[in-house]
C-alpha cells in the first residue's frame, strides 16, 4: 500500500519504523512491531490485538495504521476493517489500495453492490496497475486489463507489477465468492511473483491463513 512519507517501509531483513513511530515512546514502537510481526506470522487476531493496544496508548495514531486494516480483514472483522480504511483515507487520500481494501471489507460485510456504491474515488495514483485495479473494483474494467497493464517493464519491476496484479485479482475474486480464482491468483502473488515488501508478504500471509 502506498504511504505518505511518514508511513511504513519494510525491508526483507529489517523492519524500519515509519517516521511517526520514531517520534513515539519505546512502548508504542514495540506494539507497532508486535502487530506487524504477528501479521507476518499469519496470526491476524494477535496482530489486531497489538495494534489495538497501540491505539489505546496513542489514539492519535489510528489513522496511520492501514496495517491494522489488513489484519482486521484476515481476522474476519470486516466492519472494523472498513472503519480503519475510512479513517486512513483522511491522511492518505490518493491511494487505490486503500480504496480496494475498503471495498473488500464492504463487499464481505454488506455485499458487492454496496461495495461498488461506496467505492472511494481515487485520483493521482500512477503506480502500475493501480488504475486498472480501481476500474475493476468499480465494475468498469476486467481482470485481463489488470494483467495486461502489469506485464509492462522488465525484471524486478515487472515482477512487482504482477505481484500486485495477482494480489488484487485474488482479493477481488475472494470478494465475489470465487474461491478457485482467488486461490489461483493469490498463490501466484505469493509464489510465482513473490516480493518481500509489505504487500508482497501480505499475499504470502493470505495463502497461509486460508490454507492454500
Amino acid at each position: 500500500m502506498r504511504q505518505p512519507l511518514l508511513l511504513l517501509l519494510l525491508c526483507l531483513a529489517q523492519l524500519r519504523l515509519p517516521m511517526w513511530a520514531q517520534e513515539v515512546n519505546a512502548e508504542a514502537q514495540a506494539l507497532f512491531r508486535e502487530g506487524v510481526e504477528a501479521f507476518f506470522a499469519a496470526k491476524p487476531k494477535e496482530s489486531v490485538a497489538a495494534f489495538d493496544k497501540l491505539i489505546a496508548l496513542e489514539p492519535a495514531l489510528k489513522p496511520q495504521l492501514w496495517q491494522r486494516g489488513l489484519s482486521l480483514y484476515l481476522a474476519g472483522d470486516f466492519a472494523a476493517g472498513r472503519e480503519q480504511f475510512e479513517v486512513h483515507q483522511t491522511v492518505n487520500g490518493h491511494d487505490v489500495e486503500n480504496a480496494a481494501w475498503h471495498f473488500l471489507c464492504v463487499a464481505r460485510s454488506a455485499g458487492l453492490e454496496a461495495a461498488r456504491k461506496d467505492l472511494i474515488p481515487i485520483e493521482g495514483d500512477s503506480r502500475v496497475p493501480m488504475k486498472e485495479v480501481h476500474d475493476l473494483f468499480a465494475g468498469k474494467g476486467s481482470a485481463d486489463q489488470v494483467l495486461k497493464a502489469a506485464e509492462t517493464g522488465e525484471g524486478e519491476a515487472r515482477q512487482n507489477h504482477l505481484c500486485y496484479a495477482h494480489l488484487y485479482l485474488g482479493l477481488y475474486f475472494e470478494a465475489l465468492g470465487d474461491e478457485a480464482k482467488a486461490k489461483e491468483h493469490l498463490r501466484k502473488a505469493a509464489n510465482d511473483y513473490r516480493m518481500d515488501h509489505y504487500m508482497g508478504r501480505c499475499a504470502q500471509v493470505h495463502v497461509k491463513v486460508r490454507g492454500w
